[in-house]
């Protein structure tokens, strides 16, 4: 068997496709498997662990050059929009947690809060994730949209959520509490709307599994970069390149918009491809910006 039927078999009857052995997690091994390109540092439960370092310097990148990074890289499907916020305009940065929310089959949901308890879960299955998460984390989750009765956290999960975490959420559902929720400092979440009831008929069927997010593929350990336009998410391995191919850009875009104050060049010099002699003018600013 080959290694792409391999893999496929395991996300396939350990993911929130199907509930095999009433399992909610899939293993160390298998989240290792899903993320090969990941050489650095991971978390007891294999997820790729980002350092807290990059994630920070990974604010100031804009939406465009991490898409420009990633596309050249061939993740074209890295980008969700038309998302409702709290906080606009503010940043979220931080490492995937994912869940899988499902319409409830009262037999299988039996099944799962039978495992739930054999592994230490405790409370409703809506608290699970939540009990997980770590500081530095995104709570990511496909919720499905569900409106009248879909509502995942109010303003009491997401205190819980975000002492854990110093973070917000995306969440491919509905909230509650929106007063409550905007009354949180810090608590930029993207989500799909609200709804004063909470949720019912439904079912958590995976935790720390793939999930779908518009047209992403989300992995655990993911990095989500969260802003007013839209919410990417980055394959761990590509972050650092993101970031340094971020701050290049921002540093041109400083000296070039210094040089056109000066008037020693012309926008269509700047705009353009750059001269040899422009190139060594950047280098020898940079230089000097850097012994500062």
């Amino acid at each position: 068997m080959h290694l792409r039927q391999y893999l496929f078999l395991i996300i396939f009857f350990t993911s929130s496709s199907l509930v095999i052995a009433q399992k909610v997690t899939i293993s160390k091994e298998t989240l290792i498997a899903l993320t090969p390109k990941w050489e650095g540092e991971r978390f007891p439960d294999g997820r790729p662990k980002v350092s807290d370092d990059l994630i920070q310097r990974l604010k100031s990148v804009t939406l465009e050059q991490a898409w420009s990074v990633l596309k050249g890289e061939g993740y074209t499907h890295q980008l969700e929009q038309g998302w409702e916020n709290i906080h606009a305009g503010q940043v979220l940065v931080g490492r995937v947690l994912s869940a899988q929310y499902m319409p409830l089959r009262p037999e299988i949901r039996k099944e799962l809060e039978k495992e739930g308890v054999k592994d230490g879960r405790i409370g409703d299955m809506v608290s699970w994730p939540i009990d997980m998460l770590q500081k530095g984390d995104v709570y990511v989750a496909d919720s499905y949209g569900k409106h009248n009765d879909g509502p995942i956290i109010g303003d009491n999960l997401a205190t819980s959520i975000i002492t854990k975490t110093v973070n917000g959420v995306v969440f491919n559902g509905i909230v509650r509490d929106m007063e409550g929720l905007r009354s949180i400092p810090g608590f930029t979440s993207f989500f799909r709307g609200s709804h004063p009831s909470y949720q019912q008929e439904m079912m958590i069927t995976g935790i720390n599994v793939p999930i779908r997010i518009g047209p992403v593929t989300v992995i655990p350990g993911d990095i989500v970069l969260g802003k007013q336009d839209g919410v990417m998410f980055i394959p761990p391995h590509l972050v650092e390149k993101v970031v340094k191919a971020g701050e290049l850009v921002q540093l041109k875009d400083q000296f070039g918009h210094q040089r056109l104050k000066e008037g020693k060049y012309t926008p269509g010099q700047i705009d353009g491809k750059w001269t040899p002699e422009i190139d060594k003018d950047f280098a020898t600013w940079l230089e000097t910006k850097n012994k500062k």
